[in-house]
């Protein structure tokens, strides 16, 4: 593979990896809209509560509410493994490219 095609590929990559990401933090928010215990209510913006939506602690126990948990721990997997995926490509000898 010729450098040029592997910072392509590298960089869709990333895009489809940032892109499962954002909609895993967005699927984070409206779970938490539903849920009475993760609601904000100190009026301040805060960060998204992933490690509490992704461990079920405080989440609604409605089902389209788990659906949503579900498909945001999905897509989270999904993030991990494309993490690991291009670990292994950069990390792998033979794929190197020389500058």
């Amino acid at each position: 593979m010729t450098g040029d095609a592997f910072y392509r590929l590298v960089g869709i990559w990333a895009l489809a990896l940032l892109a499962a990401f954002t909609q895993a933090i967005r699927l984070g928010y409206r779970i938490e809209a539903r849920s009475p215990g993760l609601t904000n209510r100190s009026g301040f913006p805060r960060k998204a509560m992933m490690f509490h939506t992704i461990t079920n602690i405080n989440v609604a126990r409605d089902e389209e509410t788990q659906a949503m948990r579900r498909r945001m721990s999905r897509l989270l997997l999904i993030v991990l493994a494309g993490f690991v995926v291009m670990g292994g490509l950069v990390s792998d000898p033979l794929l190197r490219v020389r500058a």
